[in-house]
């Protein structure tokens, strides 16, 4: 018999036994169905994983540190109630103590030669910030030092381009700011804010207590204790655009590195923090690669990392997720193989007469064999596309309102890829054959004589 001839055949079959050939469809759809939303998510979150790095992270910029731990993404290992012996140069960062690097360190790193925009990672925490166009309230704000390789969308003012520096005393907020100050984005330029950072109170003998108390009475020790505190103006030149790509969901106001540096320098005078920083940015130069540049350092005892690094590593983690939902496909899947053995046992049991007539009019055991696995094939067929659709069909229902929720923009989380949705219903298909096998065999192996005296 030709090929053709057996897969008509073996479909025909199929149609005798709608109802069996349908639920047994649908639990291969099920894994499936599982298999090719993983696959969907995974493509979805790398591809936002992508544009996250390339929107955040020069791709020749790298982050040094002192610490292995920041460079190998350590932030959430180890314990605080591990012994550990004391080092003055460590500083606390999400709960974790790292050894940092000092002023020295950042020197050291500014004078190679495969280096440069060497800025350490300030750590800004402003008490409060007050704007000109509503100076009786103070709002908490995030402060972070702009990142000069990259290019910021503005609603308003100056023009953010890759390389653009802001000047001392230059800021930009965030547009959800406007809402909140009750202001547009062109009225906000030009505007004033002010950052207020406090500096943490030295200590102080009981004789100097005594002392000032003396001169200036109860007042002079409060404001001795209370620490001193400096507001820094910064004029508004731009208000930037919320991007779906930010790696910080919280609106970030901006200011530059010389600013950060200073009121980070106040906030920690005369504590153990004063200039150690958990980890610095650097661009890599020189005509080396950031790899390159990135083992050089690892070998002065600078762990760092890539771009790459940082993509590779929440890949990682993308990975294990897929993974995990995969894994409850393939689970379906193996559930769904004992139903297509004991669907093709029964059908074979059913037509026993019907092989053992073909066989009688020259069907070969080869042919009987592989009209069975033909249709062990067509359930994978239609179990993976009933699978593939339905995952097809899911993501572009929810996709809508995942972006929605997530502030993708016009991106999407769930990404449908064809070639995926081939491979996975091929797959099937191969699962389906290799389980109809053992009962191919028994069909091919019936005795026609037998097979014609059973009733």
């Amino acid at each position: 018999m030709k090929t053709t001839d057996i897969v008509i055949r073996a479909g025909r079959n199929l149609r005798r036994a709608k109802m069996r050939t349908i639920l047994t469809s649908v639990a291969i759809a099920v894994g499936g169905f599982a298999i090719m939303a993983s696959l969907m998510v995974g493509e979805g979150a790398r591809q936002y994983v992508d544009r996250i790095i390339s929107s955040n992270i020069d791709p020749n910029g790298l982050i040094i540190a002192k610490d292995k731990r920041v460079a190998a993404a350590g932030a959430a290992t180890g314990s605080r109630n591990e012994l550990t012996e004391y080092n003055p140069n460590a500083k606390s960062y999400y709960g974790q103590d790292y050894d940092t690097l000092t002023q020295s360190d950042i020197e050291k790193l500014r004078q190679r030669k495969d280096l440069k925009n060497v800025e350490p990672g300030y750590q800004l925490q402003p008490k409060y910030v007050t704007f000109s166009v509503k100076g009786d309230k103070k709002y908490v704000a995030q402060v972070m030092m702009r990142d000069n390789s990259l290019q910021l969308e503005t609603a308003a003012g100056r023009e953010i381009k890759s390389g653009a520096k802001l000047a001392s005393g230059e800021a930009l907020i965030p547009e959800s700011y406007t809402e909140k100050l009750g202001k547009t984005a062109a009225e906000m330029v030009g505007s004033t804010l002010t950052i207020t950072v406090n500096q943490q109170p030295q200590q102080v003998d009981s004789a100097t207590i005594q002392r000032v108390y003396a001169e200036k009475g109860e007042a002079g020790v409060r404001e001795l204790l209370s620490g001193k505190t400096l507001n820094k103006q910064f004029k508004v030149v731009a208000v930037v655009k919320k991007s779906p790509d930010q790696m910080v969901s919280r609106p970030i106001l901006y200011i530059d590195s010389s600013d950060a540096k200073e009121l980070t320098d106040f906030s920690t005078a005369g504590t153990g923090s004063y200039q150690k920083y958990i980890f610095a940015n650097a661009t890599a130069t020189g005509g080396k690669t950031p790899e390159e540049v990135r083992d050089s350092l690892k070998n002065a005892g600078y762990p760092s990392m890539t771009s790459k690094d940082v993509q590779s590593m929440i890949f990682t983690f993308v990975n294990i997720l897929q993974t995990i939902v995969m894994g409850f496909g393939i689970l379906a899947l193996v559930v769904s193989v004992f139903g297509i053995v004991n669907t093709m046992y029964i059908s074979v049991l059913e037509r026993t007469q019907q092989i053992g007539l073909m066989k009688a009019l020259g069907a070969s055991k080869r042919d009987i064999g592989r009209l069975f696995r033909y249709e062990a094939a067509w359930v994978g067929f239609l179990g993976g596309m009933l699978g593939v659709l339905g995952a097809w069909g899911a993501g572009t229902l929810v996709n809508p309102a995942i972006s929605n929720t997530l502030g993708l923009g016009k991106y999407s989380l769930l990404i449908f890829q064809p070639i995926n949705a081939v491979v996975v219903v091929l797959a099937l298909m191969l699962v389906a054959i290799v389980a109809g096998w053992l009962p191919s065999r028994k069909a091919a192996k019936l005795d026609p004589i037998e097979a014609l005296r059973t009733e």
